[in-house]
């Protein structure tokens, strides 16, 4: 049974990982560190009572871009954990079908055994290279054979030419070590050659008699005919430095047991899995509503989501996945619906209830200064790509944050994500005259009266101009 990852983190020690990233929400922060620590005491329980404790699934309530999303993806990498998100409008776009709910279990799946993969590459990645390295070498220098006559029995080596072959070969491998020097030093990275990559045939099946097979058989169908079709090669010549990476990945999936990963990300998935329903507001019926109309597909997809969320087997191309003890955060900016507006039985499966605050403009300065992906980071890493620096006054800092929350107070309010909106038109021009204009080694500070400047006419125009035909 897998375990949550190698660290253990504390309830509190999540929350100060979550910091490095997030600003404000500590409510929310809170619970799902909660969450996230209750996954490991579980499986710390020794007797059947394991089974019996089930997640506390958590709902999510506050605007957009307030880290809703950010929070949930960032407990899945503190966790190393399987991670998928939905959005749960996708499931209301096709009438009262939509999408197979089932999907986001099979999602969910998918994202485990590609962890487990990446982890089990890991341990046989060694033993690949030494084998890539000699398929790259067989194909630089093929490897010869010695000189051979026929027998009777078969075949012997000649009497005559007992001493050349073993020259031959000595000087072969001579030459061999020669340039396997050289591959490992990168010297003939570029240098062209020939090899066989494997193809899996794809059938790629469309809907069959008019849309009634359902997603999970249509999986199964091409998996079986995929696996009945052979497998094809194909000669491509590529560098050496593209052919290491093509043959290291073909190699590693050959050492890796498929059966044994299937089994692991199943367990992964079932024990660590986390799914985050986005826009769960988007299939509450709207309040007062007499039912008919969009509201009964709505209320269509709750239904479908109950017994995922409660517990259920869902059949995967990998296995029966069990849903009892996966995590569900759903989340929804709730503007128009309440989430009482939910059934009963949906809301009953969501008991933590966290409501994130809206932003103000002293968040806003510190997100521009104080994670450790802070848009303002992100804009020096990209004119450092162009060995220029750019540097952010204080009181350009303010100015930006003051800027973006004048604009959610006045236009809408899309939280954090005004903040790409202001320093995109603040910077665009700079990245625009990088490096025809602005040269390496050239130093931007970007100063409180060039934000001014800049965006002097973001809030008179309310951005018209992008809506003029």
């Amino acid at each position: 049974m897998t375990t949550l990852n190698n660290h253990y983190f504390t309830p509190r020690q999540i929350v100060e990982e979550l910091d490095k990233y997030i600003i404000g929400q500590n409510d929310a922060k809170k619970n799902v560190a909660i969450a996230l620590r209750n996954r490991w005491r579980r499986m710390q329980v020794k007797t059947e009572m394991q089974n019996e404790i089930i997640p506390n699934n958590i709902l999510m309530i506050g605007s957009t871009g307030v880290g809703k999303t950010e929070i949930a993806r960032r407990i899945a990498k503190i966790a190393d954990a399987p991670f998928t998100k939905v959005e749960a409008s996708k499931f209301t776009e096709v009438g009262y079908v939509g999408r197979d709910v089932e999907s986001m279990v099979r999602d969910l799946v998918e994202q485990s055994v590609n962890l487990v993969k990446t982890r089990k590459k890991e341990t046989v990645l060694e033993k690949a290279e030494q084998i890539v390295e000699n398929i790259i070498l067989d194909a630089l220098i093929p490897p010869m054979r010695s000189a051979r006559k026929p027998t009777g029995s078969g075949f012997e080596i000649s009497s005559q030419s007992d001493q050349m072959p073993e020259s031959d070969e000595e000087l072969n491998e001579k030459t061999r070590e020669r340039f396997r020097e050289k591959l490992k030093r990168g010297e003939l990275d570029e240098r062209k050659i020939e090899i066989d990559i494997k193809q899996s045939s794809n059938p790629g099946i469309g809907m069959i008699g008019g849309g009634m097979i359902d997603e999970s058989s249509l999986i199964q169908l091409q998996d079986m005919i995929g696996n009945m079709m052979p497998k094809r090669s194909k000669k491509r010549k590529v560098s050496i430095a593209e052919a290491r990476k093509i043959l290291i990945e073909e190699e590693s999936a050959k050492l890796i047991d498929m059966d044994e990963v299937k089994e692991e990300a199943i367990s992964r998935a079932e024990n660590n899995g986390i799914i985050f329903i986005d826009e769960i507001d988007k299939i509450a019926t709207s309040s007062g509503s007499k039912g008919g109309g969009p509201d009964v597909s709505r209320e269509g997809v709750q239904r479908d989501l109950l017994p995922i969320v409660e517990g259920s087997a869902v059949s995967t191309k990998y296995g029966v996945v069990n849903t009892d003890h996966i995590l569900f955060i759903a989340a929804g900016a709730f503007h128009v619906s309440k989430p009482s507006d939910l059934i009963p039985e949906l809301q009953g499966r969501f008991p933590i209830r966290v409501e994130l605050q809206n932003l103000t403009k002293s968040d806003f300065v510190r997100i521009l200064k104080e994670p450790r992906n802070a848009l303002t980071k992100q804009y020096e890493s990209l004119f450092e790509a162009e060995e220029v620096k750019i540097s952010f006054n204080d009181d350009a800092i303010e100015a930006i944050a003051d800027k973006a929350f004048q604009i959610n107070e006045e236009i809408e309010n899309i939280g954090a994500r005004r903040l790409h909106t202001v320093l995109s038109q603040l910077l665009n021009d700079f990245l625009f005259d990088v490096p025809d204009k602005i040269g390496p080694n050239a130093q931007i500070v970007i100063t409180k009266e060039m934000v001014e400047d800049k965006l002097a006419g973001l809030i008179k125009n309310r951005d018209l101009s992008h809506y003029i035909l």
